[in-house]
């Protein structure tokens, strides 16, 4: 009975429990909300799609920017192999190149003039000139003999002449000039071919330096592009001119090269032996606002002041004295009433030191100082020690010796071709700088009367050798072998070579021009000798050979 109650009692609970009534809300939605779900579920999917391709494109983009540093890195790498090779020639270039200018500055030292022994060089040069011969000896002598040996006796003369009247000249300028400011005018000296004895065309000039000097107390300073001070290489050669006062030099004082402040006193100088306003600084010839000598100021200075002079002495002679050239202001022209004149240059130049060194202010008729840097650098001249030299070799040669006549032929033959051409950069100096060179290379057996067409050679084939190289070094600068005779300042003979021919090196124009003059001197050369030469009878030139070039 309890049993049967039980089981009674259980399925009552039961069908009450799962009867529908009893949860309306819950099982009354299901329907409804399926579709919902399953929405949500679609978009869930898509969702969840888009977010796969999204990853997958990331690691495609990943992996080609991982290949991309793997390939960069590499390149790096080869780049790094072939910068290391390349570093390595590079670098082993520039020991050659560092080999090969340390044995040209010993060859230079020891042996850049030491031609005479250097006959495969010579021999080898010329090769486009084969056919091109040189007069046989019996032109040239007659050449010579005809046409320049008789201008000697008039260069003579005219040297007396000017000499003579210049020493008037200045001896009259330092009177008209005050000797408390103006500058202190010395003896003159006659430099350049006229005195050398190798001038052979007309009409003949005589060059004349004067070197002057400051009033007291003042004194030059002068400064080297090869004396310690930083010189660019477009002004070797150069210099400059500081105008002190001599006491500087002698106390050392610093009190002008330190700012001292307004309280502090300088017990070495007093305010009267300071240094001179700007505008007295221009009466000592200085730039403006500087201490250095100007180049422009002094010619104008030396123009008037020989102006003055020969108002002064004028009435003692029967000519007229004026200014030549209105771009050389130190070219003077004497006026005869019978038409004839006779020029001359009279140009001021400052003493290197105790030397025979001078600064000159300009270079009349030449082109050596034709690109100044500025009115404030001066041009070093070594036309004293040149004259010396020659004199000095001259005394070791065989009589009647031909160097003055090589010089002298080749001078003539380059002005009748520049008289046909036009003018070129090669001067005469730079015929005599070859000239000085074989002096010093050949032995004094070697220039005697008869070897005159052998040396000729030579001159022209050094030339062509320098043209061809474009270096012809100045004969002191550099030069460790100048006679101990000649009391050459050292600091020039230990200076590196100066190349006459660099400014040549940039101006490819003028550089042209040049060989283009020199190779057409050489194919008229003949011709223009016998234009000049009186007929020589065949019997003289039987049998006697001419070297070709």
């Amino acid at each position: 009975m309890p049993v049967g109650l039980f089981r009674v009692c259980l399925l009552v609970i039961t069908a009450i429990v799962n009867h529908p009534l009893f949860f309306p809300k819950e099982n009354g939605t299901v329907p409804e909300n399926t579709e919902e779900i399953i929405q949500k579920m679609k978009e869930r999917e898509e969702s969840l799609r888009l977010e796969q391709l999204r990853l997958e494109q990331e690691i495609a983009d990943q992996e080609a920017t991982q290949k991309a540093l793997e390939k960069a890195a590499v390149v790096v790498e080869e780049s790094k192999e072939e910068k290391l090779r390349w570093d390595m020639w590079t670098a082993l270039s520039m020991v050659v190149s560092l080999l090969i200018e340390l044995w040209r500055q010993d060859f230079q030292e020891g042996n850049w003039q030491d031609i005479g022994g250097e006959e495969d060089d010579m021999a080898v040069l010329g090769k486009a000139f084969k056919g091109v011969a040189l007069p046989n000896k019996a032109v040239l002598a007659s050449f010579y003999e005809k046409r320049i040996l008789g201008t000697t006796g008039d260069m003579a003369r005219m040297r007396e002449m000017v000499e003579g009247f210049a020493d008037d000249l200045l001896e009259a300028l330092r009177s008209v000039c005050n000797r408390d400011a103006d500058m202190e005018v010395e003896d003159c000296m006659g430099v350049g071919s006229m005195y050398e004895n190798w001038r052979v065309r007309k009409p003949f000039v005589c060059d004349l330096i004067v070197p002057f000097a400051p009033p007291e107390p003042y004194c030059f300073r002068c400064q080297t592009w090869c004396s310690g001070d930083s010189f660019p290489p477009d002004e070797q050669g150069y210099g400059t001119i500081k105008v002190c006062r001599a006491d500087e030099d002698a106390t050392g004082c610093i009190c002008d090269k330190t700012k001292l402040g307004e309280d502090m006193l300088c017990l070495l100088h007093s305010q009267v032996s300071s240094t001179k306003p700007s505008s007295e600084m221009e009466d000592l010839l200085c730039f403006k606002n500087t201490q250095y000598l100007d180049a422009d100021q002094v010619m104008k200075w030396f123009q008037i002041a020989v102006t003055k002079a020969w108002n002064r002495i004028s009435h003692k002679y029967e000519f007229d004295l004026s200014f030549s050239l209105l771009d050389s202001p130190g070219a003077l022209k004497i006026k005869f009433k019978s038409g004839k004149s006779i020029a001359f240059n009279l140009t001021p130049v400052v003493q290197y030191e105790n030397s025979d060194v001078y600064f000159i202010s300009h270079f009349p008729r030449s082109s050596l100082a034709a690109d100044v840097p500025s009115s404030t650098h001066w041009f070093l001249t070594f036309a004293v020690y040149e004259r010396r030299f020659i004199q000095l070799v001259s005394k070791t040669l065989p009589a009647n010796a031909c160097h003055v006549s090589c010089l002298q032929i080749l001078s003539f033959l380059h002005g009748k071709q520049c008289s046909l051409t036009g003018p070129s950069g090669l001067t005469n100096y730079h015929l005599k700088t070859v000239l000085l060179h074989l002096l010093q290379a050949r032995p004094s057996q070697d220039w005697a009367p008869e070897k005159l067409e052998a040396r000729l050679q030579d001159m022209l084939k050094f030339l062509e050798k320098c043209l061809h190289e474009k270096k012809l070094y100045h004969f002191f600068i550099g030069n460790g072998k100048v006679p101990a005779e000649l009391g050459f300042p050292i600091i020039f003979q230990k200076a590196e070579p100066l190349n006459l021919f660099r400014p040549f090196v940039l101006r490819r124009d003028i550089y042209r021009k040049m060989v283009d003059t020199f190779h057409e001197m050489l194919r008229n050369m003949s011709a223009l000798i016998n234009e000049y030469t009186v007929h020589i009878p065949l019997a003289h030139t039987n049998g006697i050979r001419k070297e070709p070039l």
